[in-house]
């Protein structure tokens, strides 16, 4: 990007970003934009953010408006992050749910915003070292895993990483039980746990075709969206949620207006909310 951005030109890319994926950009984010896009800038020679902007509205076919939204889309994760809810999870919901299961009832989880795969994967090793411990429960599980960006889905259909991905959060323990290491010098997550997943990818904003969840789990994500779209999430989510179901949100997330919907469960440490 050769010159710098003008108010006009972030007022209209603001509009632009919340339009195509809700992400809320705040003020004085400039050197944010500039830093993500100055790539794609270059490989499609243009030198302010409002040709780019042009070039976007122009252009019916071909992938720039998605490359755009992927690059201004934060893919920031690790393993087990936070670690409250995975011990929510193992603790509280999973023998929940096995006791209230009969035969072979399913549980379904939904990760909405899954990125590279660690939020799920993490998951699914929760439910394998649980149906340890009582393996005659919960042997049907789905865990549904999406995100905005098609980029990162492929990462984590891959389910391989490399060794300084691998160490954000995962034990040497559970890193030797659940993944194998390839010649290359990378971890690859075994075969148990990537089979529990499927990866789709999803616009939060768009109708949400993915059936009836348990457990939902959308962390750290709301956070870049306005009030109103929020809103609008977590009831479109409220919808998904089987009776007595639980959404989990980021630490640093929470619900306002929508207490006929949810109820806040107080785990010590740790707040989830169930569909009421």
């Amino acid at each position: 990007m050769k010159a710098d951005i003008t108010p006009q030109e972030y007022e209209t890319f603001k509009s632009f970003l919340q339009d195509a994926c809700g992400i809320l950009l705040g003020e004085n984010k400039q050197y944010l934009v500039k830093s993500r896009l100055r790539r794609i800038m270059a490989e499609h020679e243009l030198a302010t953010l409002g040709e780019l902007l042009e070039r976007i509205k122009r252009t019916s076919r071909g992938n720039l408006r998605e490359v755009v939204v992927e690059a201004m889309t934060t893919n920031e994760t690790l393993w087990f992050r936070d670690s409250h809810p995975f011990r929510i999870l193992q603790e509280k919901l999973l023998p929940e749910f096995a006791d209230a299961r009969t035969g072979g009832q399913s549980l379904r989880i939904w990760s909405a915003a899954a990125s590279t795969g660690q939020e799920p994967y993490s998951v699914a090793m929760i439910i394998e070292e649980f149906r340890r411990q009582r393996p005659d429960k919960l042997r049907n599980v789905k865990i549904i895993a999406t995100d905005i960006s098609g980029s990162v889905l492929e990462v984590a259909r891959r389910g391989e990483y490399e060794m300084l991905a691998i160490g954000r959060g995962l034990s040497p323990e559970r890193q030797k039980q659940f993944f194998t290491p390839t010649l290359s010098g990378s971890w690859q997550i075994k075969p148990n746990i990537r089979s529990m997943v499927e990866f789709r990818e999803l616009n939060l904003l768009e109708r949400y075709l993915l059936g009836k969840f348990d457990i939902v789990m959308c962390r750290n994500v709301l956070i870049y969206f306005s009030a109103e779209l929020k809103k609008d999430i977590l009831t479109r989510i409220h919808a998904t949620l089987n009776p007595g179901g639980y959404l989990i949100l980021g630490a640093s997330e929470s619900l306002n207006g929508l207490s006929d919907l949810y109820e806040m469960v107080h785990c010590k440490p740790g707040i989830i909310y169930q569909k009421k």
